[in-house]
């Protein structure tokens, strides 16, 4: 019988995958709007950005809303562990996200544009997830230490690790080459086609560094947390997969058809080797000192808990589903017509 932490963890972690795509789609729209602003192209995308952006920015942070309530709640030791060596990295990613939102709302809703709103919009963009990705950096166990009932961060070994930079490159160029799948998928439904060319000349060109930055963060983890990278490997079938919708994904959009398909296999890329990445990970949130059955909450809480976000989960996508129908994929949106 599976039991109620391993759903609890499970469930989370769809949570943050389903953050992980939504919100990758959104920072990397920013930044690719600042960028044809910068090369004189905003003409040519800015207003297909604009029209995804609109109905869904303000939407993004719903499922990180529930990942960290979730994981505080089912593992109370996250709080005590995570919430003190991630003080200063999540502060900085909560002002980010601060200035992410007012600078869109001055950009959109204001009575003048600017280059320096598009710019913090765009920066903030690659920022956030660069900051965020300190957290996955810091579970491989080496960064944080314990003293006499005080958690500190290593400073020094987090800034000179080849594995904490990789992780950083990882998020940035994965947030790019999401962005940009997705918006030549949209460009195509809207029929945007002098879009569609730059936004799918973005996806091809993202698609190389991406790659290249998974393998370094693999070798990079091989050699700072061995028992986590040789757990993976027997878990070669789910990254086996990953790299065949890669190449699925790749290859619609080197021959320029069925975008949807495309991005389906990237959202499918991503969804194999996070999970495999997850699973790997297993039993530990933070290793060595938080593991998923030994810190987990009473099994009472714990079940209302799995309930409780189970039916947020039935609640939050079909609510997606609903605005993307209403608005994303409704045929004269899509085009600009309303």
């Amino acid at each position: 019988m599976v039991s109620y932490e391993i759903i609890g963890v499970s469930v989370l972690w769809i949570f943050l995958y389903g953050y992980l795509i939504v919100a990758s789609i959104d920072f990397g729209a920013g930044f690719f709007a600042f960028y044809a602003k910068v090369t004189k192209q905003d003409h040519v995308v800015n207003q297909l950005i604009a029209r995804y952006l609109s109905p869904v920015w303000e939407v993004t942070n719903v499922f990180f809303v529930f990942f960290f309530v979730g994981i505080v709640g089912f593992f109370p030791e996250t709080a005590y562990y995570y919430g003190t060596a991630l003080l200063v990295p999540g502060s900085i990613a909560i002002i980010l996200l601060a200035i992410r939102g007012s600078f869109y709302a001055f950009e959109n809703y204001g009575s003048k544009q600017s280059t320096v709103y598009t710019f913090l919009y765009g920066a903030t963009g690659l920022l956030i997830p660069a900051s965020l990705s300190v957290a996955l950096t810091l579970s491989e166990g080496g960064f944080i230490k314990e003293t006499n009932g005080t958690v500190s961060l290593q400073y020094l070994e987090l800034f000179t690790s080849p594995l904490s930079w990789s992780i950083v490159a990882l998020a940035i160029v994965s947030v790019l080459f999401i962005s940009a799948a997705f918006l030549s998928f949209y460009a195509a439904r809207a029929k945007d086609y002098p879009a569609l060319k730059l936004v799918r000349n973005f996806a091809l060109f993202w698609s190389t560094p991406a790659i290249i930055a998974a393998m370094t963060t693999l070798i990079f983890l091989s050699q700072h947390n061995e028992r986590h990278y040789e757990s993976m490997l027997d878990l070669w079938w789910m990254f086996g997969l990953s790299v065949g919708f890669f190449m699925i994904a790749i290859w619609l959009l080197y021959r320029g058809k069925l975008y949807g398909i495309a991005f389906v296999s990237i959202m499918l890329q991503y969804l194999f080797a996070f999970f495999g990445y997850g699973i790997g990970h297993y039993p530990y949130l933070l290793d060595p000192y938080i593991s998923i059955h030994e810190s987990a909450t009473h099994e009472s809480m714990g079940i209302a808990l799995v309930i409780a976000f189970i039916g947020g989960l039935l609640l939050l996508v079909p609510s997606l589903i609903l605005l993307m129908r209403l608005f994303l994929f409704n045929a004269d949106y899509v085009k600009g017509k309303k």
